[in-house]
């Protein structure tokens, strides 16, 4: 029997801000039968930083993605020494 996957609820909080004159968007999303919300931020160059910890309110994970940007700075998000490349295949 095939699985259906369930269906991706997008958060209102989602938004794009710019932080020190670069532009980030911020992802907030959870499965439809999921009660807690992820994060993700994307940066100007597409790469994404997901978040391992869930948020009980999209305004919590908002707040936290926001909080991040701001205490890290905006290059901290863009240095690339804290992505992890996938394997090539």
């Amino acid at each position: 029997m095939i699985e259906e996957e369930p269906n991706i609820v997008t958060s209102g909080k989602s938004q794009r801000v710019i932080i020190d004159g670069y532009p980030f968007s911020i992802e907030i999303y959870r499965a439809e039968t999921d009660q807690n919300w992820m994060l993700e931020v994307v940066d100007k160059d597409g790469t994404s930083h997901v978040w391992d910890d869930q948020f009980v309110s999209d305004i919590d994970a908002r707040n936290a993605a926001v909080r991040a940007i701001e205490e890290e700075g905006a290059v901290a998000f863009m240095r690339g020494d804290n992505v992890i490349q996938f394997p090539e295949r």
